[in-house]
């Protein structure tokens, strides 16, 4: 009998994996490209009657190549909490699938869609085993305003505005504007005219937007004193606002996402959050070939919040954004509240981090201490739900019963609790990275972290950043077993931000690093492997790391150039704090290597 069931089972389960994907075709209901109207309702019924008929059997909806344009008016207003995004609820979508199963959405050869406003192209909320294939994404009117520095004089800036951005003089003041969005840019990024890099040694720049006065259509002289910015320079004058990603994706399963390009979004690329198993195969954001455009994003290219399975990102471009090109991380809740003795209140601290998908019951967790960040107290999570019974959706703070008692002073603030159940393993493969603000690929997940084969060119910032953080952006967390093999970075570390104090910088946020007694990343595992890479610099450092048991830097090639002059302030090869376990060996430096000069430990 139970060999019976066994085998009625099995025969079941093959008979669904059987059941043949059905074509659909967006141009049935009424999605038609390169007219300009509006197509939201018609994706929507095209989806809505895939979900009707299908009921969760393989489907595909095939869309002709051209432009589809999408407007706010008809979108499909939601309430959706984006991690690292403004939580300024409701969000507009163009395409919004939701509690979709085993579908895929396939463009053509070029199959666009075209942001008409400030929109969130396309979401894919609890969703599962489910595809993007060949689709850009992009907006007609970007939010980030380019010009053209014409003439750089006697205290004054004159340039041209880009033709496709819309502005006004509003009392001297500039504002950039679209169909239901207006705003005077408060920073810019300035990109070199002939090569697209940005400006050495300018970082995120002022920008004259008051007291202007239009000297012909489309030319502006601003009091803007900046003598590096000589005419032919390109500046990407925007806001931090972050609204939307280009590419929404929550608590979802299994999902694939290929031949996408996306071109522009107020905010990330592709943000995901709160999902299992996410593959990237030619996910592209970057500038649109044989545009005039030099930015791609307002933030990260792709960006990946409490996550667990595998992220796997492979031959991706990543290109001009206003900042990273992934990042994978957690959240840290700081402990704000002992209620009982396995019961306390923790809280979403961060304004861009709240309202979404924590944790569950049964989740492994752990308390970290945040002016050390010394880990301390595994416990398991047996209920949590939001501290405000009257919140719905949105919570900033829950009430979390532990399995285990709490230790008395874990309340004080100087707590933070990680969620270890939500934790990736990650492989970044063939990509290319170039001419972007800030740094290339940042990584906080105690999971295996693969980088291989992958150009890390002109990053401005750090190339590589292992961080973690229970006091700033509250993103975990502590990395065991991270691989750096076969890359080429070219001419990192030619501006300064954040965390960026060498080529590869490990630098968890630590506010009192004298009084720690563990180390944050590496100890449980191999730490961090760095092998045959090639360096191409014309700066000193090459890695930066701090509070890291197990650092091994083998096999790599360091080629000094000339391209630009030295000026960072670290002038060691390896800068090293609170490190120990370290073993440097068998590399070529063109310069000679002195490990007396060139490797530092402090602390």
């Amino acid at each position: 009998m139970k060999n019976y069931l066994m085998c009625a089972v099995a025969l079941v389960l093959l008979a669904s994996c059987a059941v043949p994907e059905k074509v659909y075709y967006a141009k049935d209901y009424g999605a038609v490209p390169n007219t300009g109207a509006d197509m939201t309702k018609q994706v929507a019924a095209a989806i809505a009657a895939i979900k009707a008929e299908r009921c969760g059997k393989p489907a595909r909806l095939v869309f002709e190549a051209g432009e589809y344009d999408f407007y706010p008016d008809s979108a499909n207003v939601r309430e959706y909490y984006v991690s690292n995004h403004d939580q300024d609820n409701p969000k507009l979508v163009a395409v919004a699938l939701e509690g979709v199963r085993n579908l895929t959405l396939q463009g053509g050869a070029s199959t666009e869609f075209l942001m008409n406003g400030r929109m969130l192209p396309i979401a894919m909320v609890d969703c599962e085993n489910c595809k993007l294939s060949s689709i850009v994404v992009d907006t007609r009117v970007p939010q980030i305003t380019q010009v053209e520095v014409l003439e750089n004089k006697d205290g004054y800036i004159t340039y041209r505005v880009a033709p496709w951005a819309n502005y006004k003089i509003v009392d001297g003041r500039f504002v950039a504007y679209g169909s239901n969005w207006e705003l005077t840019p408060a920073a810019g990024i300035a990109f070199e005219g002939e090569t697209g890099r940005l400006v050495y040694c300018t970082s995120d720049i002022g920008v004259g937007v008051h007291n202007v006065e239009e000297v012909e259509p489309g030319v502006i002289r601003a009091p803007w004193n900046d003598a590096r910015l000589l005419p032919g320079t390109r500046v990407a004058m925007r806001s931090y606002y972050r609204p939307t990603p280009g590419i929404f994706v929550s608590k979802c399963k299994d999902t694939c996402l290929e031949n996408i390009r996306v071109h522009y979004a107020e905010g990330m690329g592709l943000l995901v959050q709160n999902s299992e198993n996410i593959e990237l195969n030619c996910f592209n954001v970057l500038p649109r070939e044989g545009g005039d455009r030099y930015f791609s994003t307002q933030a990260d290219a792709t960006h990946f919040s409490g996550c667990k399975g595998l992220i796997d990102s492979r031959k991706g471009v990543y290109s001009g954004m206003m900042d990273d090109a992934i990042n994978v991380h957690g959240t840290y809740l700081r402990v704000t509240q002992r209620l009982a003795d396995n019961v306390i209140v923790g809280r979403y601290m961060h304004p861009q981090a709240y309202g979404f998908y924590w944790g569950a019951a049964g989740d492994a967790v752990q308390f970290v201490r945040s002016s050390t960040m010394e880990v301390c107290e595994p416990n398991v999570v047996e209920s949590i739900e939001p501290y405000d019974k009257n919140v719905v959706d949105g919570a900033k703070e829950f009430k979390i019963t532990l399995r285990d008692k709490v230790a008395d002073d874990i309340a004080c603030g100087d707590y933070g609790i990680e969620n270890l159940e939500w934790t990736p393993k990650v492989v970044f493969r063939d990509n290319t990275i170039s001419n972007n603000r800030a740094r290339g690929a940042l990584f906080s997940t105690p999971k295996d972290v693969l980088v291989e084969n992958n150009l890390f060119d002109h990053t401005s910032g750090t190339a590589i950043l292992l961080c973690g953080d229970c006091n700033g952006w509250f993103e975990t967390g502590a990395c065991r077993n991270v691989v750096i093999r076969k890359n080429h970075f070219v001419n990192a570390l030619t501006n300064m931000f954040q965390f960026t104090d060498g080529i590869i910088s490990i630098y968890p946020e630590i506010p009192n690093l004298q009084a720690q007694k563990k180390y944050f990343h590496g100890g449980n595992g191999t730490g961090v492997v760095i092998e045959d890479n090639l360096f191409e610099t014309f700066d000193a450092p090459i890695v930066y790391a701090k509070s890291l048991d197990g650092l091994l830097f083998r096999g790599n090639k360091i080629v000094q150039n000339n391209d630009y002059k030295p000026f960072h302030w670290n002038r060691h090869r390896f800068l090293l704090d609170r490190v120990v376990n370290v073993t440097i060996e068998n590399n070529d430096f063109s310069t000679g290597f002195d490990a007396e000069k060139d490797v530092k430990h402090r602390f």
